[in-house]
């Protein structure tokens, strides 16, 4: 049985990942600041700046649901990230992060992004920035055993679980009727087949309804 640590364990896609970690017989335990509304089997309440190294010693793997959106909070990508990593530095613990879309490229060359497009939402562009920046960051951790998961543009909330989708690499995928979307319970499916398969130690990838 692998043993998982959820933090930032009581919001919606942290939630989502706990439910169906425990339906394939994980050991889960939920941190946040909260009091409990997730199915971990186990849960800690405390503030993910304040966890340490020894709370989160012995888990196969850590998933990273932090969210943050208000202008004050966004720079929390960054500092959560970082902390995280370095309390998680040089184990065997693995790190997954649940991503964004804004940041996947749009272009072989990667050289552009959704969030520089035409199209992306204004009131989006600082969440995608940040969320940006700390990837960025993310990539010159070689000390940690990170992944990042970006889901589709269309991430949705209340999308019905169809239990199948498409694994993407570091540009946007569409899924064969010229969609990019997905629910979070599919998105769910493919993090805990990451936790399960480990095929994608310090890479980003992405996620679509196929």
């Amino acid at each position: 049985m692998k043993k998982i640590a959820v933090v930032a364990a009581n919001g919606r896609v942290a939630n989502k990942v706990i439910t169906e970690a425990v339906s394939r017989g994980f050991d889960v335990t939920g941190f946040g600041r909260k009091e409990n509304n997730t199915k971990a089997q186990h849960y800690v309440q405390k503030d993910l700046f304040d966890l340490t190294s020894e709370d989160l010693k012995g888990f196969d793997a850590v998933v990273d649901a932090f969210g943050a959106w208000t202008e004050e909070t966004l720079p929390q990508h960054s500092t959560s990230l970082k902390h995280l990593c370095d309390i998680l530095s040089g184990t065997d613990t693995r790190l997954l992060i649940v991503g964004g879309a804004g940041s996947l490229y749009v272009n072989k060359e990667h050289t552009a992004t959704v969030m520089e497009g035409p199209d992306f939402p204004d009131a989006f562009k600082p969440l995608a920035s940040a969320m940006g920046k700390a990837l960025g960051e993310l990539r010159e951790r070689k000390d940690v055993k990170w992944t990042y998961i970006s889901p589709a543009g269309d991430f949705q909330a209340d999308g019905e679980r169809t239990g199948k989708y498409l694994l993407g690499g570091e540009e946007l995928t569409l899924n064969d009727r010229g969609e990019s979307v997905i629910s979070y319970a599919d998105y769910a499916i493919a993090m805990v087949d990451e936790i399960e398969k480990g095929n994608h130690i310090q890479q980003r990838i992405s996620v679509v309804r196929a």
